[in-house]
């Protein structure tokens, strides 16, 4: 989503009863807060709503990638389901080159902190020593 995060809606008779209406972006919800202390409450929103996002995107990746051993496993779930593919890769520019050719299929990234696991490469059959991250452009 664009825009702003949180809309705090102040009226007259808002302002006559000391209170903000405050209005999250991420969930919709509406409620009305005293208008002494907003700026702590708007400040722990911010830091909530941060979170909250954080959490549903990470949980979106996370039902988008799928692990997979072997090649015809690879193209199956490209071709039927999309998304991100964790794979054991030789670590060579050819192979990574022939899996493009062969898929259109590339490497988006190498985990940071990804665990180490001994594995065969899904094409080449090489040892790997980490799988990677695959993808197909759309």
């Amino acid at each position: 989503m664009k825009g702003v995060p949180v809309r705090l809606g102040i009226g007259k008779r808002d302002l006559e009863n000391g209170v903000i209406e405050v209005a999250r972006r991420d969930t919709k919800e509406k409620s009305s807060v005293p208008l002494e202390g907003i700026e702590d409450y708007v400040e722990n929103l911010l830091e909530e709503i941060q979170n909250n996002l954080f959490n549903r995107a990470k949980a979106f990746r996370e039902q988008k990638t799928t692990v997979v051993d072997n090649f015809d496993d690879f193209q199956k779930v490209l071709d039927e389901k999309g998304g991100f593919i964790k794979a054991h890769w030789d670590g060579t520019t050819e192979t990574e080159l022939k899996i493009k050719e062969l898929t259109k299929a590339t490497i988006r990234c190498i985990p940071v902190d990804n665990e180490m696991e001994e594995g065969k490469c899904i094409l080449t059959g090489n040892p790997s020593k980490q799988r990677v991250l695959f993808a197909r452009a759309y």
